[in-house]
């Protein structure tokens, strides 16, 4: 018998992985022989089989750094965690969150920590000598950007030179930005970076280093108007929030490295597919103080950063890691043409998605090379008359070389097709294209592309196809991938959403100019990005528009009366002795309740006003349009009186009332936040008054 437990490279320190065998068989046969039917055997055997049990179901203790505060950008590994993903794996993951003072990859690299999520900074780290390994791209795009008020005098990148600007460590791509859009980086008055939203909402920065994902939202909650600076913009296109490790533990635990890597890409396909539950789970488990609209914002954001459906989440193209390599270079901060050899994981267990690209472009260069050794054949034929069987091979191989490329398109999911480009007729359409909208391709072959979307859309697809087409042939070498969005009828009279992306090419045979293009279905995708938009506009429980939402049609409304000379009401309103209905009844009750008490405020305000609710018992009311203060008093009294009737609830008869504050625009204030803070002012002098009252603020 043999039993070899290594000691863990982790953070937890003594015995964490199983690394050698048992032969159980072997080693009892033995005992029975020397010892057979005696106590002693018995209880040895026993013995072993407790090892080996308690070997076995050991979990293994890992550690994972994340690169800042828990949130939905770190949702696959919760989601791997709660949904028991790492301790199928065996393991049992310790994540945690970072701090603006935390070195992830130090974290890694001094055994702090087993795995981290870090920048395509990793490069450097690597250059300099730190032996890290990037297991897995999260973000197919980074959602660093540089963001500036609307308002502001900077309204480019060349008017950031002396200002107030910051930008956190690990910016990489936003210097590279910089650079090639020849602002000097030395030009800038950089600040140390606060991370704190209201330095640029106040004007005490000009700019500030943000994520797509995060800080818009803060901005809109405040009703600040933004404008964001993108790197892809300007062709810095980096990966974004990389998982990775290090080679000493690549090398002595590979098969753990394995297991941790495949649980958490489990764990994001999963959070990316359910971003409704695995917000609120975050939200209940990681980040109490985060609230449920924001978490649902950024996983919204998140999915045109992922791409979970156009891309396996975590893949890798060592091709776009040299084009940041090169980017680097750029900057002088990586050597031309850096050998990063090692740098990248590559699971020898699984498809190689880059390896896939290679041989598909290798079988296509084939096709094309067969088909010009078809043609020379042919032309050798008519003039030396070669040997017949030797033209009929090269065909033969040609045909099968066609096959092949044929099983490729027409197996696709995605509908494939092509058309010329003058008639803006299909000559070629795919299989997949009955099982997408119910048509055959004989039934479009030799149609108009534009009866493929919706009669409204036709005359401008037409006039887009051939403006694109002008274009491709004024310049053939500048070749265009367009990609476009359109909404398709199926042959049973239903739609759906799809994603073209076309293309220009000359047909080598015939001269002709076609237009080549591949579409997918994205109509699920549409449908999640919208329920999540939704959501994150809605309160959940009582389907009413949040404090987003109501200050977004607030700031409409004090526009159009800017415009207009009328009048605009906001009513701030608070139920009275609803805490005691909770602590008596339970929350279950209380929230039967709240869902009453908004629809009875719905049943008295006309289509064009707006109920909201902030949160808790708190609700407010838009009123984008009154002539005199007494329009916007009856309302509220309206809404008093509603409140103060008895509620009927789960066999239960509860009775609250409300405190409601009026503020009035112009009189009270010209601003979405003067209203605001009027009618909640006015709504805490109603309750100081005795309650169940309406009270005009005045100032």
């Amino acid at each position: 018998m043999k039993i070899v437990i290594s000691p863990g490279a982790g953070v937890a320190g003594g015995p964490v992985y199983f690394a050698g065998y048992l032969n159980v068989g072997a080693f009892m046969l033995s005992l029975h022989r020397i010892y057979p039917g005696s106590l002693l055997f018995r209880g040895l055997a026993g013995l072993v089989l407790l090892v080996q049990a308690s070997v076995l179901w050991a979990q293994t203790p890992v550690t994972l750094q994340l690169k800042w505060s828990h949130g939905f950008q770190f949702a696959g590994y919760y989601a791997a965690q709660e949904k028991g993903y790492y301790r199928a794996a065996g393991l049992d993951v310790r994540v945690i969150e970072a701090t603006p003072k935390t070195d992830v990859p130090e974290e890694v690299l001094a055994g702090r920590a087993d795995f981290g999520v870090g920048t395509s900074s990793l490069l450097l780290a690597r250059k300099a000598g730190q032996p890290v390994v990037v297991l897995a791209a999260i973000f197919q795009h980074s959602p660093i950007v540089l963001l500036t008020r609307r308002d502001s005098v900077v309204r480019s990148l060349p008017d950031l030179v002396g200002k107030n600007v910051m930008i956190e460590r690990g910016s990489d791509e936003l210097l590279a930005y910089l650079r090639r859009e020849h602002v000097p980086v030395d030009g800038l008055n950089q600040v140390e970076h606060s991370f704190d939203i209201n330095d640029l909402a106040e004007g005490r920065v000009d700019a500030m280093s943000a994520y797509s994902s995060v800080e818009p939202y803060h901005l809109e909650r405040v009703g600040v108007a933004y404008r964001m600076f993108t790197p892809r913009s300007g062709g810095v296109d980096f990966y974004g929030d990389n998982l990775f490790t290090t080679e000493n533990q690549l090398r002595q635990r590979p098969e753990l490295v394995r297991a941790f890597r495949e649980a958490s890409l489990k764990g994001w396909r999963y959070a990316m597919d359910h971003p409704e539950e695995v917000a609120a789970l975050i939200q209940t488990r990681y980040a109490p103080d985060q609230s449920l609209d924001f978490l649902l914002f950024e996983a919204r954001e998140m999915i045109s950063l992922v791409q979970p459906d156009l891309v396996e989440i975590g893949y890798m193209s060592p091709a776009r890691w040299q084009q940041i390599a090169d980017v680097y270079g750029d900057m002088g901060m990586l050597p031309r043409q850096f050998d990063f050899t090692g740098f990248l994981f590559a699971d020898d267990g699984k498809a190689d998605l880059e390896g896939l690209r290679i041989y598909l472009g290798a079988a296509l260069a084939a096709i094309v090379l067969v088909a010009g050794v078809a043609a020379y054949i042919h032309r050798i034929n008519r003039r030396l008359l070669v040997s017949v069987a030797e033209s009929r091979r090269a065909a033969e191989d040609l045909h099968a070389s066609e096959r092949k490329y044929r099983l490729l398109t027409e197996s696709m999911k995605d509908v494939a097709w092509i058309a010329d480009a003058d008639s803006l007729r299909f000559t070629y359409v795919s299989p997949s294209i009955e099982w997408q909208r119910g048509y055959t391709p004989s039934e479009l072959v030799g149609t108009a592309i534009d009866l493929t979307v919706q009669p409204q859309e036709r005359a401008a697809l037409r006039n887009l196809v051939r403006q694109r087409a002008r274009a491709f042939r004024a310049d053939p070498d500048n070749q265009q991938f367009y990609t476009d969005i359109f909404e398709q009828p199926c042959k049973d009279g239903s739609t759906v959403w799809t994603e073209v992306v076309s293309t220009y090419s000359v047909n080598l045979r015939s001269g002709g100019l076609e237009l080549q293009g591949v579409t997918r279905d994205i109509t699920e995708r549409r449908a999640t990005q919208e329920r999540i938009a939704y959501l994150a506009e809605h309160d959940t429980l009582t389907g009413l528009p949040n404090r987003a939402l109501v200050t977004d049609r607030l700031s409409q409304a004090l526009a159009s009366a800017r415009r207009e000379g009328h009048g605009v009401a906001l009513l701030y309103i608070d139920l009275d002795r609803f805490k005691p209905v909770n602590d008596t009844h339970g929350h279950a009750v209380g929230d039967l309740l709240l869902r009453e008490a908004a629809q009875r405020m719905r049943d008295c305000v006309r289509e064009s006003d707006t109920v909201g609710r902030f949160g808790g018992d708190e609700f407010v009311v838009l009123l984008p349009r009154v002539e005199v203060s007494d329009d916007a008093l009856r309302v509220a009294e309206k809404i008093r009186s509603a409140l103060a009737s008895p509620f009927l609830v789960s066999g239960l008869r509860l009775e609250v009332s409300s405190s409601i504050g009026v503020a009035l625009y112009p009189e009270d204030g010209r601003s979405e936040s003067s209203l605001l803070l009027g009618a909640d002012r006015a709504m805490y002098e109603a309750k100081r008054s005795g309650r169940d009252q309406v009270s005009l603020y005045r100032r």
